[in-house]
């Protein structure tokens, strides 16, 4: 029995490392290394891409960048001053003023802490800069 065992477990020392070598070796020769015809013309189309100009921005993300500079560099006042002027100058940024005076409310209390950045606080696009403080407070 013990005879029996030993001849085994040398026959499966000697197959089992060809067979897994075998099997490596077929899964690498499996793997497609070289680029095909359709995988080239993918690389050269989108490369065509990056070369183009990226387009401009939204005027809401640009008018969002201003002000929360203007908050950085003054006040929170100062800067939703600014964005009331701009969308009454603007009425289709009318849409859009909730959303900036929430990023301003967020900004401000990041800088000013929440009791101070509240102190701050107007009328403007319904309240939406006191929302904005209140939720990141």
């Amino acid at each position: 029995m013990t005879h029996t065992a030993r001849r085994l477990g040398r026959s499966f020392a000697l197959v089992l490392p060809v067979v897994m070598v075998l099997s490596g070796t077929l899964a690498v020769t499996s793997v497609q290394w070289a680029a095909t015809d359709n995988d080239s013309t993918l690389l050269a189309a989108s490369s065509e891409t990056v070369s183009k100009p990226a387009k401009p921005r939204a005027a809401q993300d640009v008018l969002r960048d201003k002000l929360l500079v203007e908050l950085q560099e003054k006040d929170p006042g100062t800067a939703l001053t600014s964005l009331q002027r701009a969308v009454e100058q603007r009425p289709s940024l009318a849409q859009h003023c909730m959303s900036i005076a929430k990023a301003l409310g967020k900004a401000a209390v990041e800088q000013y802490g929440p009791s101070r950045a509240q102190r701050f606080s107007r009328p403007v696009c319904d309240t939406s800069f006191a929302s904005g403080v209140a939720q990141f407070s």
